[in-house]
């Protein structure tokens, strides 16, 4: 089968040191202090076997996630941006849907020919944070075209345990956009765990912020409209990401690079001195977010970091004591009945996202795909595969 595969050189900062399962796994912690030079290729590899519990699927689409773009991106030095768990080489890409090519044995709810979107956190399901409720903290977790292989790929192996059917969803999409539906699960997902599971609230009527209009971005905003928030307040610095957040529910958008007046004095303004009760950081860049949004948070208010980047932010922390406000931590997107929601939001129609879809590639210019999610101005670029 064909698949895009990533490498790079090994190659630790000087003052990062490895631990010795980071060198005998080739599987770094923090990959933006040990992967340099990047290379991508699309090649010839054999088709995954299955085990009793798991599935062959033909990838029909893969989406362009900002990972897949931190892979491929480097900085001044060379080495890679993406600061999560990396092991390499790697097939990439993990927002994926197909069809279920063949079924192990000990499979129950799966056949040949069934339409399937997957869980890209591959938890194991019998750690202590798993049994507890919390996959997307499993200790031996891997993540589908990071650590482990992904769906930028003719095909892939999956557990049963990570699948979810999008045989319904022909009820509102054609067959093409249920396979497009099917990969926007992935990152309206982790929206979903961070406005509704990852503290366990969301009041109607609320006030929501959302730093940083990318996919993640422009799901918190359409599932803040779909929860009955009150005012959807969206920032970004690209215009064009920034339009598809008001087609999406944001009652109003703003380019924070032509406004002249910072985020947190609009923020202020717009709701009478108030402050905002639930700011979303989806944009990776806390150094710069952070201080708007904790000076202009509501009491009772809360600030969900969903981006990701190896930076640190400063903030008065006496600002949560005073206000009794906190600052939640999202990771992933399963577990919770998410994917099953949001499928359940779809097939009613109460949400569609497709609006978020700007480019389609063929797999043969899967590369270019990549390549072009480096200019920020995509909603979601999605690459055909099967």
């Amino acid at each position: 089968m064909k698949a895009l595969v990533a490498s790079a050189q090994w190659a630790p900062r000087p003052g990062y040191r490895p631990t010795p399962a980071e060198e005998g796994l080739k599987r770094a912690h923090i990959g933006s202090q040990v992967w340099r030079f990047p290379e991508f290729e699309v090649k010839d590899l054999p088709t995954p076997d299955i085990d009793d519990d798991e599935v062959l699927i033909r990838v029909k689409r893969c989406g362009v996630c900002g990972s897949d773009t931190h892979l491929w991106e480097t900085d001044p030095e060379g080495y890679i941006i993406y600061s999560g768990p990396v092991r390499l080489p790697c097939v990439i890409g993990h927002e994926y849907s197909g069809v279920v090519e063949k079924a192990g044995k000990k499979v129950v709810n799966f056949r040949p020919g069934d339409r399937v979107a997957a869980e890209s956190v591959i938890w194991c399901g019998l750690c202590t944070p798993c049994r507890s409720g919390a996959v997307n903290q499993c200790e031996r977790v891997e993540l589908a075209g990071i650590t482990a292989p992904g769906a930028f790929a003719e095909y892939i192996a999956a557990k049963e345990r990570h699948l979810w059917s999008i045989n319904g969803l022909s009820a509102v999409y054609d067959e093409d956009g249920v396979f497009d539906a099917g990969v926007l699960i992935e990152p309206a997902g982790c929206a979903y765990n961070g406005l509704f599971i990852g503290d366990g609230a969301f009041a109607p009527g609320a006030v929501v912020t959302v730093f940083g209009a990318g996919p993640i971005g422009l799901a918190s905003v359409a599932l803040a409209r779909v929860a009955g928030a009150s005012l959807v307040i969206a920032f970004d610095v690209i215009d064009e990401r920034l339009t598809l957040a008001k087609k999406l529910g944001a009652d109003l958008a703003y380019n924070v690079g032509k406004t002249g007046t910072s985020p947190g004095d609009m923020i202020l303004e717009l709701t009478g001195g108030r402050g905002a009760d639930i700011q979303v950081e989806a944009a990776g860049a806390a150094k710069t977010t952070i201080p708007e949004m904790e000076r202009s948070l509501a009491v009772n208010g809360k600030i969900i970091y969903l981006g990701r980047a190896s930076t640190s932010a400063s903030m008065y922390m006496d600002m949560l004591v005073s206000g009794a406000n906190k600052v939640i931590g999202v990771r992933g997107h399963a577990g919770y009945g998410i994917y099953n929601n949001i499928i359940r939001l779809m097939k009613s129609g109460r949400l569609d996202l497709s609006v978020m879809i700007t480019s389609h590639f063929a797999f043969k210019d899967v590369i270019e795909a990549v390549k072009k999610s480096s200019e920020r101005t995509d909603g979601k670029i999605m690459v055909d595969i099967g």
